[in-house]
């Protein structure tokens, strides 16, 4: 079993840490909330006093923080000027980050840790780091993911090595914002469902069988009854907040900036969630946006 070092013991990496934990891995914890250190020392972890600490000795480290600037100061030192994590760590020691940020930010850190990097963003929601079924999208070095594949395994049920440095946040910025504009149109046709007298059971079990089929619609049906894992029938508790869909939109939009791509749908499903966001809906999984397309349909 190998020593691993786990930094951000939130929604998501408190789960992932405990998976690894019942995996029989030996893990270091460290997080900036004493609550989410207590939680995780409960279930049998090591709590480390700092980031540098909970680095040192492991063979694999982990990270998974809010963005980008937290990133590149945990690993690199504020501002990157070094004394992060990465110079805490042996030669030998494989990073992997599982936070989802700028493509940029990742291949700037991975430049410069001096150690293995993988940049390994996830898809799947609190529900799946709880259940250790997430999605894997990976960047970096073929050895480097060959070697954490066993550790990745242990937090999640698929894994794509998706090319070299960032190509992980590549990844997951494309599936993230394929999945906003699916959400949006699957909860508009619901919508119109009900102004047009169609029950939403009737709806699903056409579209789930036909060419209006999506995760959107099978995992993570917008409206209570079909899905009865789907956050609608928790009254749109997350599963995945909306604030973190409009972070990861605007992700992609500055992706899509970057690299020259128009994605006019993309960048209508950001304004959308940000209005939702605006209107203090951050706490709401981003299904709950149902919510809003009816109000602006019954207006």
């Amino acid at each position: 079993m190998a020593r691993i070092g786990f930094v951000g013991l939130g929604n998501m990496g408190g789960p992932m840490a405990r998976n690894l934990l019942k995996a029989g891995h030996e893990v270091a914890g460290f997080d900036l909330s004493p609550e989410a250190l207590a939680g995780f020392a409960a279930a049998g972890g090591t709590r480390a006093a700092s980031a540098a600490e909970a680095a040192t000795g492991a063979e694999f480290v982990i990270t998974m923080l809010p963005a980008g600037r937290h990133v590149r100061d945990a690993w690199l030192g504020a501002g990157g000027q070094g004394g992060g994590m990465a110079a805490a760590t042996a030669p030998t020691a494989i990073l992997i980050d599982c936070s989802t940020i700028d493509v940029a930010t990742a291949r700037e850190v991975a430049a410069a840790a001096g150690r293995p990097m993988l940049d390994a963003p996830v898809s799947g929601g609190t529900m799946g780091a709880e259940g250790a079924t997430l999605t894997f999208m990976v960047g970096g070095p073929d050895d480097a993911y060959a070697a954490a594949t066993p550790i990745l395994s242990a937090m999640g049920r698929s894994l794509v090595h998706c090319g070299g440095a960032g190509a992980g946040q590549a990844a997951k910025a494309c599936n993230n914002m394929m999945l906003a504009a699916n959400m949006i149109v699957t909860a508009e046709a619901f919508v119109l469902a009900e102004k047009l007298g169609l029950t939403h059971q009737a709806l699903f079990d056409v579209a789930s069988k036909s060419s209006g089929q999506s995760w959107a619609l099978t995992s993570y049906c917008p409206v209570p009854g079909p899905v009865p894992a789907s956050p609608a029938n928790r009254d749109y508790k997350p599963g995945f907040a909306t604030a973190l869909m409009a972070k990861d939109l605007g992700l992609a939009q500055d992706a899509a900036a970057t690299a020259g791509a128009v994605t006019p749908l993309g960048a209508e499903a950001l304004a959308l969630y940000r209005r939702f966001l605006e209107a203090g809906n951050g706490d709401v999984d981003f299904s709950g946006i149902i919510g809003m397309l009816r109000s602006l349909t019954d207006r």
